[in-house]
């Protein structure tokens, strides 16, 4: 019997005339059809099952992407507005500039009538009454370029007439230069305070005047004034090595050419008060373990790169050999909360209460008195970690949610070791805010085109993100340390110069 002939209707009367035989072949028939339909819509099932998964995490993506191009770059929580809100007093009164900046020069600038005028009442001539309205406003004086033309005056012998001495040179960055210190330091921090590319630099002078000056030779000027200040370089590297807590990132940074690797890697290390980068042609964790080995570091703050974790584990090696203490991995919460943010939109439900969670946690971190915080945070944590083992089983592997949570469990310790002491950071977000700078300037200016030029911005990046860190304007900062060499003076970190200007105001 055919199998397509098994769900042809028999009539009724026919059944008799079936032997018994027949009654079972037919039955095993049926039997064997409605299996196989079974089997057939099991897999049917299970490849509309897939599709539909692999659409979700297709769906997943996109929405990623979407937000990192077009979402908001800030990780801060949207704030709503409470009615109770106080609103701005609109009858506070409005600083004057010389208020606002006291610091400030201020120029009086009178203002008076070339010819006197005459009273509208009688017409006759009016005097100066001695009053005045006064109003202020801030102006700037656009920057001008000199040539400066340096005279070294000549002595002579009134007796012998034979001897004759030359003042000697004023002490430059450069002997020889064709420009001053100040335009050295002024180019330099243009470049890595401010982030304007040395050729914008160029066209900036142009407006002011100066036509045709030359970018390669500014350039140069930059590495005399790396070269000059690497002393004070060193005394930063000192300073971060000794530390408790040391926080580390690294980003790529681009090798236009003059080396066999065009991928090399800015590497940043960072302390409350100091600041300090190199560059490397490797992203290997050698260069953590370089710095951190031989320091007092004891606890290293970073995201979870293995190169960190392997450079923790080879300083411990030569720690342990030398009867030094062993350091450990903190890891960085904004990392794993990054990871449930970017889950929200596909598992808005599931991801608020680990946003929940660590809202909780870090507006407690901010509250230094609460004596029980640490206690209440460690709920919070306790409670991520059994909400995400009973959720994770429920979702697939691949999706943005269980991947948050495996890095938030796989990792649980290092990122709440830092409950265990309150000097320890609860993320890695100072030294992430030290990268920025080095991050918009690789985009502006694309790379360097030598080993000097990513050594000149390991340097200068330094000096002058240490500065930012001890809120200290880096071009005073820069004035008074060159005139400090050049004065064979003792050399000064940005800390040390903070601590020197609030010694003399107090």
């Amino acid at each position: 019997m055919k199998q397509s002939q098994l769900f042809e209707r028999i009539p009724c009367d026919r059944y008799d005339l079936l032997t018994r035989e027949d009654a079972i072949e037919l039955a095993k028939g049926y039997a064997d059809a409605i299996r196989q339909l079974q089997e057939k819509i099991e897999n049917q099932n299970k490849e509309l099952c897939k599709s539909e998964q692999t659409k979700f995490l297709l769906n997943e993506q996109v929405l990623n992407i979407r937000n990192r191009l077009f979402g908001k770059s800030s990780e801060k929580s949207d704030k709503k507005l409470t009615p109770d809100k106080k609103k701005k007093d609109p009858r506070k009164r409005v600083l004057l500039p010389s208020e606002r900046y006291p610091n400030l020069d201020v120029i009086e600038k009178r203002v008076e009538l070339e010819k006197l005028p005459t009273c509208p009442c009688c017409t006759k001539e009016m005097k100066d009454s001695g009053l005045t309205e006064d109003s202020e406003y801030l102006t700037v004086i656009p920057r001008r370029y000199f040539v400066v033309v340096q005279k070294r005056v000549k002595y002579r012998c009134s007796g012998c007439q034979d001897g004759l001495v030359t003042a000697p040179l004023i002490p430059r960055i450069k002997a020889g230069s064709s420009y001053s210190d100040e335009m050295v330091v002024d180019v330099a921090l243009s470049k890595y305070c401010d982030l304007i590319p040395v050729e914008r630099y160029v066209q900036m002078a142009d407006r002011g005047g100066v036509s045709g000056l030359p970018a390669n030779t500014l350039i140069e000027g930059t590495h005399n004034l790396a070269n000059f200040l690497a002393p004070v370089y060193e005394k930063i590297k000192f300073e971060v090595m000794n530390s408790k807590v040391l926080h580390a990132d690294e980003t790529p940074h681009r090798m236009l050419e003059g080396a066999e690797k065009s991928n090399w890697y800015l590497w940043g290390f960072s302390t409350g008060s100091a600041s300090y980068f190199e560059a490397h042609d490797t992203r290997s964790g050698s260069v953590a373990a370089d710095i951190i080995k031989r320091s007092i570091c004891e606890f290293l703050m970073s995201d979870v790169f293995s190169g960190y974790k392997k450079a923790v584990t080879d300083s411990n090696v030569y720690r342990r050999e030398n009867n030094l203490s062993e350091i450990r991995n903190l890891y960085c919460n904004a990392h794993a909360r990054r990871k449930f943010k970017e889950a929200v939109e596909a598992f808005a439900k599931e991801s608020e209460f680990f946003l929940w969670c660590y809202s909780k946690i870090y507006r407690l971190e901010k509250l230094k008195d609460f004596k029980d915080r640490r206690i209440w945070q460690r709920l919070y944590y306790r409670a991520m970690e059994r909400f995400g083992l009973q959720i994770k089983s429920s979702y697939s592997s691949k999706s943005s949610l269980v991947k948050a949570i495996d890095y938030l469990l796989r990792n649980f310790e290092g990122l709440t070791y830092f409950l265990s002491s309150e000097d320890l950071p609860i993320d890695n977000n100072s030294q992430e805010r030290l990268m920025r700078s080095p991050v918009i300037g690789r985009k502006t200016w694309y790379g360097t085109h030598s080993r000097r030029g990513a050594e000149t911005n390991a340097v200068l990046f330094s000096l002058v993100e240490s500065c930012k860190l001890n809120k200290v304007n880096p071009r005073e900062y820069f004035k008074d340390i060159v005139h400090a060499i050049h004065e064979k003076r003792p050399i000064f970190t940005p800390s040390e110069y903070l601590k020197m200007k609030e010694e003399k105001i107090a």
